[in-house]
């Protein structure tokens, strides 16, 4: 479920603002986009939609121990 302005401006706040680490998805009609920020490295993964992209991004989220994913 995708968070609202608010929500995901609270989340960037509390994670190092806006260059913090943080997994982003990104969910269009053609493609899902997931960005890792982490380090002040930015890395982005693009795949189909429908494919794994949410589940790479949760693993990623996982992995670097952070409370959501925000969904933009």
């Amino acid at each position: 479920m995708p968070y609202s302005q608010r929500e995901a401006r609270a989340y960037l706040d509390r994670y190092g603002g806006p260059s913090g680490t943080r997994i982003e998805l990104v969910e269009t009609d053609r493609q899902c986009f997931v960005r890792v920020l982490e380090d002040e490295e930015e890395r982005t993964y693009s795949c189909e939609p429908g494919s794994f992209a949410l589940a790479f991004a949760e693993s990623q989220r996982m992995r670097l121990k952070l409370p959501a994913i925000v969904h933009l």
